[in-house]
């Protein structure tokens, strides 16, 4: 007989780390899953944001640790993956979501700001895979999802220009699959989450630039409201993708089919 979708869906017992996790998409990812009963490990680089998202976590009933985390140093990952593995006895969920950008013209590109842009969003996530798919190798259970966005997939040559972004986003979908290769036949599943424009405090400054072509072109005519992501993110950490590995989702309310 066929487990039933509320088992599916169910979280309970599993253990998770969320990069960036204190605040944005990151914190409603960490939402999703423990509303569906994962313990979580959140990691963000400003003590201001980590500790009033896990004691707001800890106060609705979440079984919540918070670690501050440069996800570039691979000394900072290590610690929260041991901490977590501490915390929780394993890893079972990790969430790749911190990121940074900068805008500017592909000519004028500062090359340290380029090299900052790749250690965080690109390097980093291949820091904590490798770290956390140590842990989850031992038990030949995982499941990874690498937070990129549609801007790996779609050009904005119109502006904003955001080349170390957009390249280092594209490159998480070739981590993804490579990865997922690498590692399927050991129990691990690794996906990728593509979203478009929601309000962050990283996308609110392009949003600007976007809405207008959002609205005039988009299938689903708007910019994503708070709580359009999550569900996904519970999905590809959940047994209801278990037969889903190298694929990304995205996102975006059609913008990349027009």
């Amino acid at each position: 007989m066929a487990t039933h979708i509320s088992e599916l869906f169910d979280l309970s017992g599993r253990s998770a780390i969320v990069t960036g996790g204190s605040r944005g998409l990151g914190k409603e990812m960490a939402e999703g899953l423990a509303e569906a009963g994962a313990s979580l490990m959140l990691c963000a680089r400003r003590e201001e944001w980590l500790t009033p998202t896990v004691e707001e976590f800890r106060g609705r009933g979440f079984r919540t640790e918070g670690l501050l985390c440069d996800v570039s140093n691979p000394e900072q990952v290590q610690r929260v993956v041991d901490k977590t593995v501490e915390a929780y006895g394993k890893i079972d969920i990790l969430i790749n979501n911190a990121g940074v950008s900068w805008g500017e013209l592909p000519e004028k590109m500062p090359f340290d700001r380029w090299q900052n842009v790749i250690d965080i969003n690109l390097t980093g996530a291949f820091l904590f895979a490798q770290s956390a798919g140590r842990e989850m190798l031992k038990r030949e259970y995982g499941r990874i999802i690498n937070v990129s966005s549609v801007s790996g997939l779609q050009s904005s040559a119109d502006g904003p220009h955001y080349v170390g972004y957009a390249a280092s986003k594209a490159g998480l979908f070739g981590l993804t699959r490579e990865l997922a290769a690498s590692w399927g036949r050991q129990g691990i599943r690794v996906n990728a989450l593509a979203p478009g424009f929601f309000h962050s405090r990283l996308a609110d400054s392009s949003i600007e630039y976007a809405e207008p072509v959002i609205k005039a072109r988009n299938p689903i005519p708007r910019v994503g409201d708070a709580g359009e992501l999550k569900g996904v993110a519970v999905f590809l950490a959940s047994d209801a993708s278990n037969y889903v590995t190298g694929q990304t989702i995205v996102v975006d309310g059609g913008r990349t089919i027009v």
